[in-house]
């Protein structure tokens, strides 16, 4: 059976290279080379939903792929695939990068430049690593081998736009729905998501910052569990604790959540901070909440000019909720999607502060009455998402009727 491999280059002279040598390996069947870490992961988790038997057995990461970094990408695969043997080509031969690479979940390094006999020798040791480990998967192995779960990130256009209120309650609707679920407050400096649900807590997620190898023990520490069954991982009660939470500590613990959850719902507030750029870049959907008023259209369009300047997301691979959308106002969905110049949620969420103002003052607010029209339509977004069932009751409310403008959301990924 031939070998499947996957080179991830993002140098175009770099791709050549590679491929030939590749195609020049016996029994080899490289596969259209990817590249950047977006595309690479997009790849395997479309292929993992079919079959992990569908998956390459090698995949060849070039040092300069990009933009995640060569060691947190290959992380993150070998976190979420790991029947996937992973090799690194690299200049840099020095003990400690050869530490830091199979510390990472290489399972292999090919020196630059590229030797044949090298090349060809690391690719057959991980692909018979592969091949034994699928071999141990078809006998019921428990070693987690799924896409992972769904990562979606709330982030506000501003902030008082309701962007902690829309994550807890779609987390607590995925919850609802029988989908183990885990909120993360990544709004490092002002989180609010253990006022709004009233816990007190001694973890946070600055807890795992310096954590390279988040077990499943490590990560049950951190995590809080709430009455109605959601998991909770907050921002530290010291907001000058939010610096420890880097870029790379986001990745790392966005993964490992993932790996163990069905459904990540992450709140990331109105500033972009590394950690929540990061969150942004890795998640299947990526929500920005604002209001139907000038000033919060203008700091959305902002945000998704913004976000496409640094590479972490595409406008059309964002979808804006309105919230405290109301039929009578000026700024109607339709107009919102043509200033921002993406997707918009088809659910609306109605404005009606007095449904909330009993709850948010208590620091309840997973006890909004069930008739609420904001819990309807906000449960209703949850399951027009594919997180939860949407409610009977939200197809009166929640969509922005006689607005015809409004786009239905798509996926951003297949898998």
């Amino acid at each position: 059976m031939p070998t499947r491999i996957l080179p991830a280059v993002g140098d175009a002279d770099a791709v050549r290279s590679v491929t030939t040598l590749l195609s020049q390996l016996p029994d080899a069947e490289p596969v259209a080379p990817v590249v950047d870490s977006t595309q690479l992961i997009d790849t395997l988790a479309r292929l993992a939903a079919e079959s992990v038997d569908e998956l390459p057995e090698v995949v060849v990461v070039h040092e300069r792929i990009g933009p995640v970094p060569a060691l947190e990408l290959i992380r993150e695969v070998a976190l979420r695939f790991p029947a996937v043997g992973v090799v690194l080509v690299t200049s840099d031969t020095s003990p400690g990068l050869f530490q830091a690479a199979m510390d990472s979940g290489a399972r292999g390094l090919v020196a630059l430049p590229l030797s044949y006999e090298e090349l060809a020798t690391r690719v057959q040791a991980v692909a018979q690593w592969s091949v034994g480990v699928r071999r141990h998967l078809g006998h019921g192995g428990d070693v987690f081998t799924g896409v992972g779960g769904t990562v979606v990130t709330v982030s506000g256009a501003k902030g008082g736009v309701g962007a902690t209120l829309t994550a807890i309650q779609l987390a607590l609707a995925s919850q609802a729905s029988g989908r183990s679920t885990v909120l993360v407050d990544m709004d490092l400096q002002t989180g609010d998501v253990a006022s709004y649900l009233d816990v007190q807590f001694r973890r946070s997620v600055a807890d795992l910052a310096g954590i390279t190898d988040i077990s499943p023990r490590v990560l049950a520490d951190a995590v809080f569990r709430h009455d109605t069954g959601v998991a909770l991982l907050l921002a530290p009660g010291e907001g000058e604790r939010g610096e420890e939470v880097t870029d790379r500590a986001t990745r790392q613990i966005v993964s490992a959540l993932r790996s163990r959850y069905e459904t990540v719902v992450i709140d990331c507030g109105a500033q972009l901070s590394g950690a929540g750029a990061a969150a942004v870049e890795m998640a299947d959907t990526a929500l920005l909440v604002t209001t139907p008023d000038v000033v919060a259209v203008r700091g959305a369009k902002r945000t998704v000019r913004m976000w496409d300047r640094l590479q972490i997301r595409k406008a059309e691979e964002t979808t804006v909720v309105v919230n405290r959308h109301t039929r009578g106002t000026e700024i109607q969905p339709s107009l919102i999607r043509r200033i921002t110049g993406t997707p918009v949620a088809a659910t609306a969420v109605p404005a009606n502060f007095k449904e909330l103002q009993g709850v948010v003052d208590a620091g309840r607010v997973h006890e909004l009455d069930g008739r609420s029209a904001v819990k309807q339509a906000l449960w209703g977004l949850a399951g027009e998402l594919g997180l939860a069932k949407a409610p009977a009751g939200d197809r009166r409310s929640g969509r922005a009727r006689g607005d015809r403008g409004s786009v239905t959301f798509r996926r951003r990924r297949d898998g």
